[in-house]
């Protein structure tokens, strides 16, 4: 193994696997920590479910996955978050970030959540979102980690017990090398935390070059782009198996499909309305949900009288409905309790026959694949930008052994037919 990654949520797992996958290196998505070992992969990327946990408790789940994948060995160490920065002033990307950088020993590593293709950019420390700054683009009405501030350098602090420093566009605009020896200054001083402006991929590229031989990267997947081709000059190719030469094939999945969505950002409402229009639709009531007088056996029969036409089932609301369903039944429990009903009819749905599902924001996505039992996902061909197709076996019951196409979509990404697209994929590979 050349790239260890572990990112904090299902989707941001696939979104970064999909960027490496694309840059030719052998990748695999594994669902959490893997109790065997990695198999023939160059770089693998263990998917956990920290980003709204206790930090202390993403903290351990965060060195137990560093651990097995420097077991495996891997090289190089790259912690995956949102790019959208998705976390609190108490969140988890600093004290994850520093003991990461505390066990891969000290040193500065950089900050940098861009990813151009999706309209993240990264000015003077501010992160935006198609040109409107973090705060104002929707991220502010997140219902786990609302965004109230684009300076990432002064978000970081409140969570990091490192330094954080800035690398700004005039630097990163010089290229690699100057790159590198701005960041060897700054490790001169102690471990750090490095927030480095990015406003196109060609810049992206340029931080990853620089960090040939860093021990930890931290960032979004835009980051990763320059990481694959450190390790193809750098790595004999008797080491391993060599670079793929050819994209991620589509394996086309017959059978019913259906479509999840919990996300609640604004181009989630949008999909989900586009797609809502064409097929069957089933609006999960938050309310009747949380004073139990809904089960996913309730919501699974109207699936299946709908099955052929791939019907939707969505808790996806406005900013002002989730608010209002949170102060009145507490934000963690409607997270938990509508987590474990996807989770249930995704196990329920696939039970029935459903072979391909197209489930929209991080939590959901995490809580399906978990409630399916899948250990790990090959890489199939890119949907949107950072959306791949991903495929599993699904575990138990009478799914048993069957194949599962599936997209795990984070909640802003893709266009807004982009569930119609999805499921096309996943059928025919087109």
């Amino acid at each position: 193994m050349l790239l260890g990654a572990i990112a904090d949520d299902f989707t941001g797992a696939s979104d970064l696997a999909n960027t490496l996958t694309r840059a030719g290196m052998a990748t695999t998505q594994f669902v959490g920590v893997p109790s065997g070992p990695a198999g023939g992969c160059e770089a693998a990327v263990v998917a956990l479910k920290t980003r709204s946990i206790a930090p202390d408790e993403a903290v351990r789940q965060s060195l137990e996955a560093l651990a097995w994948l420097r077991a495996q060995g891997a090289e190089q160490i790259f912690f995956k978050y949102c790019s959208t920065f998705d976390s609190t002033p108490q969140g988890n990307i600093g004290p994850v970030a520093d003991a990461l950088l505390a066990a891969t020993g000290g040193g500065v590593a950089v900050v940098c959540p861009v990813f151009p293709g999706a309209g993240r950019t990264l000015y003077c420390g501010h992160l935006f979102v198609n040109g409107v700054p973090l705060h104002e683009s929707g991220m502010q009405n997140h219902p786990l980690t609302p965004m109230t501030d684009p300076d990432i350098r002064r978000w970081l602090g409140l969570q990091s017990r490192s330094r954080v420093l800035s690398l700004p566009w005039s630097e990163v605009s010089r290229g690699r090398a100057a790159i590198a020896a701005a960041l060897a200054g700054m490790g001169r001083e102690g471990p750090a935390l490095v927030v480095a402006d990015a406003l196109t991929d060609a810049d992206l590229i340029e931080i990853g070059a620089a960090l040939d031989g860093a021990a930890l990267v931290t960032g979004g997947s835009g980051i990763a782009m320059g990481l694959p081709e450190n390790f193809r000059r750098s790595t004999p190719s008797s080491f391993h198996s060599g670079f793929a030469s050819t994209p991620a094939a589509a394996v086309p999945i017959p059978g019913a499909a259906c479509v999840l969505s919990g996300s609640c950002s604004r181009m989630s409402i949008a999909q989900v309305a586009a797609y809502a229009a064409r097929h069957p639709s089933y609006e999960i009531d938050v309310a009747t949900v949380m004073e139990a007088g809904l089960s996913a056996a309730e919501i699974v029969d109207w699936a299946c009288e709908h099955i052929g036409q791939s019907p939707i089932i969505y808790t996806t609301a406005s900013p002002d409905a989730v608010a209002a369903a949170q102060g009145r039944f507490g934000r963690e429990a409607v997270s938990r309790r509508l987590e474990e009903l996807m989770g249930s009819l995704a196990r329920c749905l696939v039970d029935k026959g459903v072979s391909r599902l197209a489930i929209g924001g991080g939590e959901t996505s995490g809580a399906v694949v978990e409630a399916l039992g899948l250990e790990s996902l090959r890489i199939g061909p890119e949907i949107a930008p950072g959306v791949p197709a991903v495929y599993g076996l699904a575990e138990g019951g009478s799914a048993e052994g069957r194949l599962l196409g599936m997209a795990l979509k984070s909640g802003n990404f893709g266009d807004v037919d982009f569930y119609e697209r999805a499921l096309a994929m996943l059928g025919d590979g087109a």
